[in-house]
């Protein structure tokens, strides 16, 4: 694998230069801003499980800064990997404490999300325009599913899942219409993705952190 070919994949990269998405890297600090937001809300709060997803939370902000001023397949990697692994521990936190599951079941809920997405990417792809936010369609009606699934156990956490949702949904609109609005926004949408997933990967944790805190819960 070449992991330095280049990747040109939104409407404002002209260019290979490190500065060719000034809008696209700058608005990555919507990322440090919700882990430092967060950040503060759960210290001392005892609960290791939001705190490793604040860590996460900054490292997507920096991974993906990296990934629009080096375009690269190793930015790429550094980019998509903490958003991987932030789903995985949300997926645990999830089972593990909205649904009081055992280690060993919240464990191997995560694993099913693997086989989940493999069988839904595909699907997604069918979907005309949707393009590379296949990979992320399965990710909001997961958290649907959730909040579904909830609604009469936990319907506080249920309402924070589906705004979360809907924050990612609308968040993977502005995904996908960076290259077909190319001709009308110069700079490209792709900038209010990372606006608005800031906001939304901030508001998961905050709706974990409202739970365990209401329910005088504090563990892994």
């Amino acid at each position: 694998m070449d992991w330095t070919r280049e990747i040109d994949s939104y409407c404002e990269r002209l260019d290979a230069g490190y500065w060719a998405e000034p809008v696209n890297a700058v608005t990555n600090a919507a990322f440090l801003i919700a882990a430092a937001v967060m950040g503060w809300r759960v210290r001392g709060a005892g609960l290791p499980l939001a705190t490793a997803l604040v860590w996460v939370l900054a490292a997507i902000g920096v991974g993906s800064y990296l990934f629009h001023t080096h375009a690269q397949v190793w930015s790429a990697l550094a980019d998509v990997g903490p958003i991987l692994l932030f789903i995985l521990i949300y997926i645990y936190a999830a089972n593990r404490h909205f649904w009081g599951l055992s280690r060993l079941w919240s464990g191997l809920g995560v694993a099913a999300f693997f086989p989940y997405a493999a069988a839904l990417v595909p699907l997604f792809q069918m979907v005309p325009g949707l393009g590379s936010s296949a990979g992320y369609a399965p990710v909001p009606l997961l958290i649907l599913g959730y909040a579904a699934a909830l609604r009469r156990r936990l319907p506080e956490v249920a309402r924070g899942l589906a705004i979360g949702a809907g924050l990612l949904i609308a968040s993977l609109a502005f995904r996908t219409l960076d290259g077909p609005l190319c001709g009308v926004v110069p700079f490209g949408t792709h900038f209010m993705w990372h606006v608005l997933n800031g906001a939304m990967l901030g508001w998961m944790i905050e709706v974990y952190r409202r739970h365990m805190v209401a329910s005088g819960r504090r563990g892994r």
